[in-house]
């Protein structure tokens, strides 16, 4: 089974065709300011052509669902809607931090991975290795960093843009509790969510894309605005 992964989330997007005998086929990691909208689909291009897999050749499509960047979200889901319908395939939606936090595989120690959320706040979840299965400690949500630190008390593996953006904080907080993604781990991976979404597909998971939203957790701008 071979699925074409998207990973849109953050400014450092990728592409990744995983399978589930090969393991990961080729990823390809862009982290610069250029927009997704300019660079998914040749991305996704290149990958194809230089793995000699042609486009009917893809099982199912996987796209990270959020939180991150509402626009990038948005247009990750299209792409990876467009695809799933033209080739009616199934789609499968993983949870960004989820599969974030599973680029480090077997930490001892609980894992968080923080996205920029603005306004002061990051997105992030903790998670932690249980054998083999990757579980939520702390739901997903969009906090304060000095609230979200507060409430850990064990050694924690920092991850993401957010650590990168809050790291101070985070050492002054933690008082020597706190350890840092290396560099190659800073920002999601579609290579993270395709396995993930082998996993729900084993498992005879999949979502209608008619109905598939981005979770988005808070409210974007527009929408508080218009409520104002």
């Amino acid at each position: 089974m071979k699925i074409l992964a998207l990973e849109t989330a953050t400014l450092a997007g990728s592409v990744a065709l995983v399978d589930d005998a090969l393991g990961l086929v080729g990823e390809v990691r862009i982290n610069v300011a250029v927009a997704h909208a300019e660079r998914l689909m040749p991305s996704i291009t290149w990958l194809l052509d230089s793995s000699t897999t042609a486009v009917n050749d893809i099982d199912a499509i996987a796209v990270s669902i959020g939180p991150g960047s509402f626009t990038g979200l948005r247009i990750g889901l299209s792409t990876a809607k467009g695809f799933a319908f033209s080739l009616n395939r199934p789609i499968v939606p993983v949870p960004t931090l989820e599969a974030f936090a599973r680029t480090i595989p077997f930490s001892r120690h609980p894992l968080c991975p923080m996205l920029d959320a603005r306004k002061g706040e990051v997105y992030a979840g903790l998670y932690q290795w249980e054998g083999d299965r990757c579980a939520v400690v702390m739901p997903e949500r969009a906090v304060s960093p000095a609230d979200l630190l507060k409430g850990i008390t064990e050694t924690v593996v920092f991850m993401g843009e957010g650590a990168v953006i809050y790291r101070d904080e985070i050492l002054s907080a933690m008082e020597g509790r706190a350890l840092f993604a290396p560099p190659s781990k800073m920002s999601p991976s579609a290579s993270g969510v395709g396995e993930l979404a082998l996993e729900k597909l084993r498992e005879g998971f999949s979502a209608d894309p008619a109905g598939l939203i981005p979770r988005y957790i808070r409210k974007s701008e527009a929408e508080v605005r218009w409520k104002g």
